[in-house]
């Protein structure tokens, strides 16, 4: 092989990984800018890949080629600074849960799963269910095919919350505790549902619980990831203002480390239990190098993590996760420095945001209704 071509295409590599890393920085919605935030942990192996490659062959540069390592240097920093909180390399934002007798470790399990709406294969989830045993099953997708295979663990979760439909924003809450009020909710978009609920954990404190599954910005669905991030900050804004024990999960179709994603911790409070131990990589089942965390579950200080694991594939494009946590509110005040702070910038752009959602909402609701009469 030509080492020289070798060469250029690792300088190649190089001002690609700057461009997209740069071009993310773009103050716009639109999808094919907000889609650079995903794929940050492949961008990050391929600008190491270059950047080290670039090292190896270094020989006399000429300016334009110092400029470009300096460059990638630059953008290759950032995306470790976002991904790395999510390795056991950081500081862990939610503690270990203490060994306590049985009867004062008040834990609830709660398995989030994304099971696609074509995806026939129902009884694996169904079996994974009847095997692992959460206190908490939200389905995202499901329809009453998924609803009526779903009725073999009823038994087990006497309180339900079942909103079938078949545009694959679906929603299933099965609950072991008891739930409270729980009232389904259409905050930007008249067809895309979310479950808010009060939740009696096992001690008698009572929580809230919130199921989110906003639509995603890309060229097949939304244009924009405005009512996606509006959906998610009026949540957030909601849980710190009414100053809620709250835990958030579900399908959030973005990840982590995105601008939106810690926008929403530093306006609500809540921890994010990954931080400081693993990924958790929910999407795509089928494609591993091209895996990035979509499913998501955020809590308040007073919760320490049992454990949280990916589940076994049930035939989705996405992985279900469980996430085992405990009530300590003994260790909330130490927890709660953790949390990011909202500053002046992060509120007003909140509100800014939700107000753009809104908007949004009522234009992508109309595009939705007129094609729904158009298939009528």
């Amino acid at each position: 092989m030509d080492l020289s071509l070798l060469y250029y295409a690792l300088q190649g590599l190089a001002g690609f990984i700057a461009f997209v890393t740069i071009w993310g920085w773009l103050p716009l919605d639109n999808w094919w800018v907000r889609g650079v935030e995903f794929p940050r942990i492949q961008i990050m192996v391929l600008g190491i890949i270059a950047w080290f490659g670039m090292l190896v062959f270094f020989s006399e540069w000429e300016l334009w080629q110092w400029i470009l390592f300096v460059v990638l240097s630059g953008t290759l920093a950032f995306q470790l600074r976002m991904v790395l909180p999510y390795t056991k390399l950081w500081k862990k934002e939610v503690q270990k849960a203490k060994d306590k007798p049985e009867g004062q470790a008040h834990q609830i399990k709660i398995m989030v799963s994304n099971v696609l709406t074509p995806n026939d294969e129902t009884q694996k989830l169904v079996d994974l269910v009847k095997q692992k045993q959460p206190d908490i099953l939200i389905t995202l997708e499901s329809d009453k095919k998924w609803e009526q295979a779903l009725q073999q663990v009823e038994p087990d979760y006497p309180y339900t919350v079942k909103v079938p439909l078949d545009n694959l924003y679906g929603m299933h809450l099965y609950s072991k505790l008891e739930l409270i009020d729980p009232e389904v909710k259409y905050l930007m978009i008249d067809d895309i549902p979310s479950i808010h609920t009060q939740l009696r954990l096992q001690g008698g404190r009572v929580v809230w619980l919130y199921c989110l599954h906003p639509m995603p910005p890309s060229p097949t669905e939304a244009d924009k990831s405005t009512t996606r991030d509006a959906e998610l900050l009026m949540v957030g804004k909601h849980i710190k203002e009414n100053d809620q024990t709250a835990i958030l999960a579900g399908d959030l179709n973005d990840v982590a480390w995105s601008k939106t994603t810690r926008r929403f911790q530093r306006i609500s409070g809540l921890l994010d239990p990954r931080i400081g131990r693993h990924f958790i990589n929910t999407f795509h089942v089928k494609y591993p190098f091209l895996r990035w965390a979509l499913d998501h579950i955020f809590h308040s200080a007073c919760f320490t993590v049992v454990d949280i694991q990916r589940m076994p594939s049930v035939g989705s494009d996405h992985f279900p996760v469980m996430t085992t946590l405990q009530y300590e509110p003994e260790e909330a005040s130490k927890q709660e420095g953790n949390a990011p702070t909202a500053q002046a910038e992060d509120i007003q752009e909140t509100d800014n945001k939700i107000e753009e959602g809104k908007k949004e909402g009522e234009k992508v609701s109309e595009e939705h209704r007129q094609e729904q009469r158009s298939f009528g």
